[in-house]
């Protein structure tokens, strides 16, 4: 029987080059059109978008300039939607001079120090300077941050902004009613509204929810002293979209130096004032606190011996709605006890603070809650100047211990640490 003929190897596979070109000329090609409409052009939507999601916060400016549709979808709330939250620290730190002998690198401790804004991923380990503040505005001295500022974050995802409110001129150490707004999306800062007056220092300030607000926060300040330093009863509430300011009913008491706390709750936080003194006690701290539920819009009833007397309030964070924590009067010890305890609630301790060379971490120290429970504490071990770390509480579950982590930081990371807040994008 006579066998079939069997193509050359050559022949056949031109043959299924021009058949496979003839079926390539068949399907029509995306349009330039289309393409354009493409967030990414040749991916389909969804990888597109999970591209897009792991943008880092610092990368968000760059990439909204890439093009219309990137710029619609890194603003569109579905977006927000998409991102995994990441938790974030915000400090006002200074630039820190090293000395260049030894090969420690120790800090070279200086009066003259400048201060700008860092970001401090915690998941990532990466540490971020944030643009300077407009060259010549007022209270920044050309771009540095303003002395004793108050910080605090509104908005969610990459909506977040990030308030910086009040402060000393650099220059003339008089006291600022500025407000500066940083936009993630855009990278930019814009000036916002002034503080009503009197120009006040050392006020208590955070970022509130407010009930009826959509879920939105508002910038709260109450307290602190004026020019005179008569200690102050008002208070006031900043909402950033609007750029403006609202007057608060008055506080029961004077309070200098008191600490703001946002306490959250079902129907809108609560904006705790804990602390501070009287115009005549100067430097006595009360231990008493006043809390102003958006609710209700009004002050609640005085609240005694929420931290004892004579302490200062500044190391005292809440985490959500829980719980209070602060650090005891040596700095050597996390205290904490129930937010919804009344008069006198009981302090209990939660763990020693590390320390470094037999030395506590904590001098001068700021205390942060984190939003997913956590608490960070950042100091230093020498007082007076020295590299700033920041340890991270995390609690343990169930019999497990609550342990620490050491956020390492470059050595152009460790200024001093004068404000700090939570801040998630």
């Amino acid at each position: 029987m006579a066998k079939a003929s069997t193509p050359a190897t050559g022949d056949h596979t031109r043959r299924t080059r021009r058949e496979q070109g003839s079926a390539a000329r068949l399907e029509p090609s995306p349009s330039p059109a289309a393409m354009a409409d493409d967030l990414i052009p040749g991916l389909p939507e969804d990888l597109a978008r999970e591209c897009l999601v792991r943008l880092s916060f610092d990368q968000l400016p760059m990439a909204r300039r890439v093009s219309r549709r990137w710029k619609a979808e890194l603003e569109s709330p579905f977006h927000h939607r998409l991102r995994h939250h990441r938790p974030l620290l915000a400090l006002a730190q200074a630039l820190p001079p090293l000395a260049s002998s030894g090969p420690a690198r120790k800090y070279a401790a200086s009066t003259g120090f400048s201060y700008r804004l860092v970001l401090h991923d915690l998941a990532a380990a990466t540490w971020t300077p944030l643009p300077p503040l407009p060259s010549g505005e007022r209270g920044g001295g050309g771009g540095g941050l303003p002395l004793f500022c108050q910080l605090a974050a509104v908005g969610d995802g990459p909506a977040t902004k990030l308030v910086v409110v009040g402060g000393w001129d650099t220059e003339t150490w008089a006291p600022t009613a500025a407000v500066h707004v940083y936009d993630f999306l855009a990278g930019v800062w814009r000036r916002g509204a002034d503080m009503p007056p009197p120009r006040r220092s050392f006020f208590a300030c955070a970022a509130v929810v407010v009930s009826g607000a959509g879920g939105g926060a508002m910038v709260f300040v109450a307290g602190g002293h004026d020019e005179e330093k008569n200690a102050l009863r008002s208070a006031f509430a900043y909402d950033v979209e609007a750029d403006a300011w609202v007057a608060l009913p008055d506080m029961a008491r004077e309070r200098d130096e008191p600490r703001g706390l946002a306490v959250s709750g079902g129907g809108g936080g609560r904006f705790v004032v804990l602390g501070g003194y009287a115009t005549a006690a100067q430097g006595r701290f009360v231990g008493s606190a006043e809390a102003f539920d958006t609710a209700k819009w009004a002050w609640g009833p005085l609240t005694e011996r929420v931290i004892d007397d004579g302490v200062c309030p500044r190391t005292c964070c809440v985490v959500g709605s829980g719980m209070y924590y602060m650090l005891d009067a040596g700095g050597r010890v996390v205290m904490a006890r129930d937010a919804g305890d009344g008069d006198g609630g009981a302090w209990r301790t939660v763990a020693r603070v590390p320390e470094e060379d037999g030395r506590v971490v904590a001098s001068a120290a700021e205390v942060v809650a984190i939003g997913d429970g956590r608490v960070a504490v950042v100091g230093s071990a020498c007082h007076g100047g020295g590299e700033q770390n920041v340890y991270v509480l995390s609690h343990g579950e169930g019999t497990a211990a609550p342990s620490w982590t050491r956020a390492a930081a470059p050595p152009e990371f460790t200024g001093h640490v004068q404000a700090a807040c939570f801040v998630q994008i």
